[in-house]
C-alpha cells in the first residue's frame, strides 16, 4: 500500500474523502478512474473500515473481524463500475449453487436455496409454495422502482422520474400495493401472505442486517428484497479473508493515482463563501475544487468538523432527528471440528439463524431496546469454512457470530442471571458469550467443548474500532421508516448538507447501512454527470460565441 507523507502530498485536488470504508471507496476509485484527483483520508493506518479479516484467535484461522459477505455488493453500482478491475487487482469470491441460508429453533428448520423454486417446493403447505412464488413475482415486478431507489440521489427530480415510470409499470393497484408493503412491518408481510411460519422464521431475522426488527416499518418491502437478494446473488466471502477484497482496492486505487492520507484524522472541513473547499488534516489544508465528501456519522459531520456557522437547518435537522439504533456485538470462534448439527443439512449452509422469526427476534428487539441483555438472543451463525475450507486447518472451522439485539448501556438482564452495573465489563461480556454459546448448543450439541479460542468485539469494542459506528450500531442509526430513503439522515436532503461542494456518504445516508457502496456510487455519479454537463455548456457557449 502506497500512503502519500503530509511533506509530499499535493495540497490541490478536485475531491477530498474524509472515510475510506466502502462508501470512501467506492466514491474515490470512480471520480479518480474518471480523471480526477483525489486523496482518501482516514484516521486510521489501512482503509476498509468494517471491512478486515486476520488470525484474530489462533495461527491458521481466519476470520472477517466485522462485515464479512458480499451480495448486496454484487448487486450494486459500484460493483458494476469497479468488479472488473476489482477482479484484475486479486479479488475473488467463494459462492454456493446450494443452500444459502436457515433458520434453526424449537419449531424445526427451514432452508432456503439459491433456487426458488427449490425454496418454495420445501414448504409444507401447497398454498405457502404459491405465496412464495408470488411473493418473488412481485418482487420481479416492483425491482425497477425499489432497486430503483435503492440506487439512486432521492431528489425530486428522481423521485418524479421513478414515480412515472413505476406508473406506466404498475398502475394504480400495483403502486398501492408496493407503498402498503413499505408501509408493512415483516411480521405483518409473513403473516398475511403465508399460511405457515417457515417463511416467517426463514426470512424475518434477516431484516436484523437492515438494521431493522420484525415490527419495524418497511419490513414488508424489505423481507422480499433480501429473499430475492440471496436467491440472486448467493452469499459471496471474498476468498482468503475481507482483507483480500481491501487489498485488491488498494492496488486500484493507487493504479488511478488516488492519494492515500492514512493515520491522520480529519481534523475539519473548510467552508468560504458558503462553499466546503478543503479538510484540514496534520495542520495543513488539501483543497477541495469540486467537492469534500464526508464518510461519517451524522454527529462528527455538523459537531466536529464543520464549523457552527456553516451548519445550517440542514444539519440542525440532520442532528436533532437522527438516533442511534441497536448496538451489536462479534464474537469470533476457532473449532477444532465444525460444529455437530441435529440437522445435519445445516452442515453445508453458509449461514444460519437461530431463532423461531418474528417471535423470538421480535422479543429480543425489544429488551434490547428497553436496555436489557436479551435473555433468548437471534444468534447469526456464520460458517464462512463452508465456502471457503482455507480459512481453518483441514477438519477445523471458524465461526462467525453476530448479535444484533443489544443496548449500547446496559441496565439490566431479562433474565435475571447477569449483574450489569458497570455496563459492558469483561465479567459482563463473559457472561453473555455464555448464553450465546449455550443457545447455539440447543442445536449443535458440545459446542462449547470444541471452542479453542474465541475473540469477541462487544459493543464499546465496535465503536472503538470504527467512530462511525455510534453507541455501538454498526448500521449508521436507526433505520426505522422516518429514518430511511427520504428521510435518511434526518434532513430530508439526502447526500447534500447545506453547504456548496459538500455531500455526506456512507451508512448513516441513504441508501442506508450494508456492504453495497451505494451512496459512494451515487455521489461519484453525481459529481461525474454534473462535469459532463458542464463541460457540454461550455462547449455549447463556445459555439454560440463562434457562431
Amino acid at each position: 500500500m502506497t500512503v502519500t507523507a503530509i511533506g509530499d502530498r499535493r495540497a490541490e485536488y478536485d475531491a477530498v474523502v474524509i472515510g475510506a470504508g466502502i462508501n470512501g471507496m467506492v466514491a474515490a476509485a470512480e471520480l479518480a478512474g474518471a480523471g480526477r484527483r483525489v486523496a482518501l483520508v482516514d484516521e486510521h493506518d489501512d482503509i476498509g473500515g468494517f471491512i478486515a479479516s486476520g488470525e484474530l484467535t489462533l495461527p491458521g484461522y481466519t476470520h472477517d473481524a466485522f462485515s464479512s459477505w458480499h451480495p448486496l455488493f454484487v448487486g450494486g453500482g459500484g460493483y458494476a463500475e469497479l468488479g472488473a478491475d476489482l477482479h484484475r487487482h486479486g479479488l475473488e469470491y467463494r459462492n454456493t449453487d446450494g443452500a444459502v441460508t436457515a433458520a434453526v429453533s424449537e419449531r424445526g428448520t427451514v432452508l432456503a436455496w439459491r433456487d426458488p423454486d427449490a425454496t418454495a417446493d420445501a414448504l409444507e403447505r401447497p398454498e405457502d409454495r404459491d405465496a412464495y412464488r408470488a411473493m418473488l413475482a412481485r418482487m420481479d415486478a416492483w425491482g425497477p422502482t425499489v432497486f430503483g431507489a435503492l440506487g439512486t440521489e432521492l431528489g425530486m427530480r428522481e423521485l418524479a422520474g421513478l414515480a412515472g415510470a413505476a406508473w406506466r409499470r404498475l398502475r394504480g393497484d400495483g403502486l398501492r400495493e408496493l407503498a402498503r408493503a413499505g408501509a408493512q412491518s415483516g411480521r405483518a408481510f409473513t403473516r398475511e401472505h403465508f399460511a405457515g411460519g417457515e417463511v416467517d422464521q426463514l426470512w424475518t431475522p434477516w431484516l436484523l442486517h437492515a438494521g431493522l426488527g420484525p415490527d419495524h416499518a418497511s419490513g414488508g418491502i424489505m423481507l422480499p428484497v433480501m429473499a430475492a437478494s440471496l436467491h440472486g446473488f448467493g452469499l459471496p466471502v471474498v476468498a482468503g479473508g475481507a482483507a483480500h477484497f481491501v487489498r485488491a482496492f488498494e492496488r486500484l486505487l493507487a493504479e488511478r493515482g488516488v492519494d492515500l492520507i492514512l493515520g491522520r484524522r480529519a481534523q475539519a472541513i473548510t467552508v468560504a463563501r458558503g462553499r466546503a473547499d478543503g479538510v484540514v488534516v496534520g495542520g495543513r489544508t488539501l483543497r477541495a475544487r469540486q467537492a469534500v465528501l464526508a464518510s461519517t456519522s451524522t454527529r462528527a459531520l455538523y459537531q466536529e468538523l464543520l464549523p457552527a456557522s456553516a451548519v445550517g437547518d440542514t444539519g440542525a435537522a440532520a442532528l436533532a432527528r437522527s438516533r442511534p439504533g441497536r448496538a451489536a456485538m462479534q464474537i469470533h470462534v476457532a473449532l477444532d471440528s465444525p460444529p455437530a448439527w441435529t440437522d445435519h443439512r445445516l452442515d453445508a449452509v453458509p449461514l444460519v439463524h437461530v431463532g423461531n422469526g418474528a417471535d423470538s427476534t421480535g422479543i429480543a428487539c425489544a429488551q434490547a431496546e428497553a436496555g436489557l441483555l436479551p435473555a433468548v438472543p437471534t444468534v447469526v451463525v456464520g460458517q464462512q469454512c463452508v465456502l471457503d475450507p482455507a480459512r481453518a486447518p483441514q477438519g477445523h472451522a471458524t465461526l462467525w457470530l453476530q448479535l444484533q439485539e443489544l443496548p449500547f448501556r446496559p441496565r439490566g438482564d431479562a433474565a435475571g442471571r447477569i449483574d450489569t452495573r458497570g455496563g459492558w465489563t469483561p465479567r459482563v461480556v463473559d457472561a453473555y458469550v455464555a448464553r450465546v454459546l449455550g443457545r447455539l448448543d440447543e442445536h449443535a450439541p458440545g459446542i462449547a467443548a470444541k471452542v479453542l479460542k474465541a475473540a469477541v468485539y462487544s459493543p464499546p469494542d465496535l465503536t472503538a474500532a470504527n467512530p462511525n459506528a455510534v453507541d455501538g450500531d454498526p448500521y449508521g442509526g436507526a433505520v426505522e421508516l422516518d429514518q430511511n430513503l427520504v428521510w435518511r439522515p434526518g434532513s430530508g436532503t439526502g447526500h447534500r448538507t447545506g453547504v456548496d461542494g459538500l455531500f455526506h456518504i456512507g451508512a448513516f445516508t441513504h441508501p442506508g447501512p450494508g456492504l453495497g457502496g451505494g451512496s459512494g456510487h451515487i455521489v461519484a455519479q453525481h459529481l461525474l454527470r454534473g462535469t459532463r454537463a458542464e463541460r457540454w455548456r461550455e462547449r455549447a457557449a463556445a459555439l454560440r460565441r463562434r457562431g
